[in-house]
């Protein structure tokens, strides 16, 4: 007795052990094949990563960054104006910020690894109104002095704190600090250059003792030049196209075509010609 029914197409062969090597052969081969192409892919997202990204000149690529803001009795008009740019320019270039304002007591305002976006708010108390300096909620409990020192090393902690890689701390002052803080800043000053967190510095109107100080500890690459903020509430993105072109991902992208093809080539399933079954 026959059963009747619908059989997947096969051919008659007596050498099963040879198909059988055949099979084992091209089984391995198609395990080869994937574990390749999934490196590659693996590859090729690691390359992407960044590239929608822009950099915006003020930390190192690919960093994310703690802004220092000072926010002493002794910032004029124009330096507002200036940390204004700053935030305006970490905004656009899409930078993962935390945010420290300071005088002589620092405030941690914003964690590491928050969008940029989430400082918009603060470009209100940024802007000058009608030639005076806006009151900001933090006016009370500021004095005439500044700590520099202190408002690095909670910039420095919070790094640490939130394990943030590839971390950076961007210091928008005057550098003017009290005299009893010269110490201090000279400790925190030597902790940081000596460890795996950069220090970029904006100076606003700065004396040249200031410069002076910092460039002895930090170095003349720390110095940034000021940035002058746009003229409208929002600041506007603005990308560029311009670049190098991103050969490692072009390779990477090639190769995985290249395997995939090849899994196609050698380890596809052999295709039999669709026929009726009758029963017999």
């Amino acid at each position: 007795m026959v059963a009747l029914g619908r059989r997947a197409p096969a051919v008659a062969s007596g050498d099963t052990r040879l198909l059988r090597r055949i099979a084992l052969r091209t089984g391995a081969l198609r395990w080869i094949v994937a574990a390749a192409a999934l490196g590659l892919l693996a590859l090729v997202l690691a390359f992407t990563r960044g590239l929608d990204e822009q950099r915006s000149g003020l930390v190192p690529p690919g960093s994310s960054t703690v802004l220092v803001l000072d926010v002493s009795l002794s910032i004029t008009e124009s330096d507002l104006r200036r940390s204004r740019g700053v935030v305006e320019k970490l905004i656009a270039s899409r930078t993962p910020t935390g945010l420290v304002i300071f005088s002589d007591v620092p405030y941690e305002l914003v964690p590491p690894g928050t969008p940029a976006s989430e400082l918009r708010p603060m470009l209100r108390l940024l802007t000058p109104e009608g030639g005076h300096l806006p009151a900001n909620p933090w006016t009370t409990a500021f004095t005439a002095g500044t700590r520099i020192s202190t408002a690095l090393e909670l910039a420095r902690r919070m790094l640490l704190r939130d394990h943030v890689a590839h971390g950076s701390i961007l210091l928008v002052s005057d550098l003017e600090t009290a005299p009893t803080d010269y110490g201090p800043l000279g400790r925190v000053l030597s902790q940081l250059r000596h460890s795996s967190i950069p220090v970029r510095l904006v100076p606003l109107s700065p004396s040249s003792d200031a410069m002076t100080l910092f460039g002895s500890l930090l170095g003349r690459d720390a110095f940034l030049a000021p940035v002058e903020p746009s003229l409208g509430d929002v600041p506007r993105v603005e990308s560029s196209l311009r670049g190098r072109t991103p050969i490692a991902l072009l390779l990477a992208g090639s190769l995985l075509f290249l395997v995939l093809a090849a899994h196609e080539l050698f380890a596809g399933r052999l295709t039999l010609p669709r026929q009726r079954w009758s029963a017999s």
